[in-house]
């Protein structure tokens, strides 16, 4: 169904007469624009396609197609649909209550949400410009409601959209969103000559002491080996496994992984993954999944043998290896996603906000959830994100 908009943005950017639809993924990619969707960033649109097609076959893929003034299609923005647990950030203390409720009631505190962006990863707003993105926002800031209340899904979420997006996503804050923080990415500085230089400038002399000492474990072992391919399909039966291991370690699941994503991964976006293999004595003790872009090494995935990963310090090997990688290469960022923050902390990274931008489609449940909601976000039960020096960035869009 086509959404007319008659209305002019604040800060002076027209939209009256932008059209929005809703498409199939086939229907999306038959716009020549979406060839060009997301093109600047590391997962461009590519990776929604992969992720549709090997992930969460349970939910509902759709795009809006936004049109301007001309009935040109300026934009392609992703989103799914899926019943959603409200509860799923909140305090640990909490648990044991919801879970005894949910014994009578099993959809307690559970909607029906539709969600913009991607299900494996952060959020962007599509636009061949900063011009354009503001223009599709605004346009589409003017038209989700009623495409959710369509769709007959009580909840919308902008899902995980970087600190870079908040003055072009403020229209939805004019519109009754509610922006709270989500579990931040990480960013650590890495423009140095080599990672004895990273260390000693970056590093304080008790966290040096330490590296070095859980470096020295793993150099009187058996030696450790590392490659790097641009295609994991012939390993894959190896290193899924360990993927799985780290999986079922984390205290927060998010999307789970399958062999078809990572195989698709360096089949689809070869010329921009790189996976790293870490071998002792010939079998695959841990692997990573790194997506270049830019300057910007963007690590995404780990999987770790626990057999070995503890007595060898492979987190940290691993973490020494790749950054060594990427500085040899020129590379100044390594970025790495969320969760598992203290030693990020002691390695001296920066957290990378990213925002939840969500609203209630009716206005009385919306008055409610905006008062709730800073008590369900998950960054206020984390105790290690407050020892970020950059702490207070993540709630600076909400101030």
């Amino acid at each position: 169904m086509n959404q007319a908009v008659h209305r002019t943005a604040a800060d002076g950017i027209a939209v009256a007469a932008g059209r929005v639809e809703v498409a199939s993924r086939v229907e999306a990619t038959h716009h020549a624009r979406w060839a060009k969707s997301f093109s600047s960033e590391a997962k461009d649109c590519r990776y929604y396609e992969l992720v549709e097609q090997t992930l969460h076959r349970e939910f509902d893929y759709r795009y809006f197609v936004l049109r301007d003034w001309n009935g040109e299609v300026c934009g392609i923005q992703p989103f799914f649909i899926l019943d959603l647990d409200v509860l799923a950030g909140a305090s640990p203390r909490v648990g044991w209550f919801t879970d005894s409720i949910r014994r009578l009631c099993p959809r307690f505190m559970f909607v029906r949400a539709l969600m913009v962006g991607c299900a494996a990863g952060e959020g962007h707003i599509d636009g061949q410009d900063e011009f354009a993105q503001r223009f599709n926002a605004r346009l589409l800031a003017s038209a989700i409601v009623e495409e959710a209340r369509r769709l007959k899904t009580g909840l919308i979420v902008l899902k995980e959209f970087p600190a870079k997006y908040r003055p072009i996503l403020s229209c939805f804050l004019q519109n009754n969103f509610t922006c709270i923080p989500s579990l931040p990415n990480v960013r650590l500085n890495i423009g140095y000559s080599s990672f004895e230089e990273y260390m000693r400038c970056a590093l304080s002399s008790g966290a040096r002491t330490k590296l070095r000492k859980k470096f020295k474990a793993a150099a009187n072992a058996s030696p450790i080996e590392m490659s790097v391919v641009d295609e994991i399909t012939p390993f894959v039966d190896e290193i899924y496994p360990l993927y799985l291991q780290v999986y079922h370690r984390s205290k927060l699941h998010f999307e789970k992984l399958t062999k078809d994503y990572f195989c698709g991964l360096g089949q689809r976006m070869g010329d921009k993954v790189r996976f790293f293999i870490w071998r002792q004595n010939g079998r695959i003790v841990a692997f990573g999944s790194c997506i270049l872009q830019g300057d910007t090494i963007h690590a995404e995935y780990l999987g770790l043998d626990y057999a070995v990963a503890l007595d060898l310090h492979l987190y940290h090997y691993t973490f020494r290896d790749m950054v060594n990688w990427g500085i040899a290469r020129g590379y100044k960022w390594f970025h790495s996603s969320s969760l598992n923050y203290d030693p990020k902390l002691h390695l001296r990274y920066r957290l990378d906000p990213i925002d939840l931008y969500v609203r209630h489609t009716s206005t009385l449940g919306n008055a409610l959830l905006r008062r709730i909601l800073p008590y369900l976000e998950p960054t206020r039960y984390d105790k290690t994100l407050k020892k970020f020096a950059n702490y207070d960035e993540l709630w600076a869009s909400a101030t």
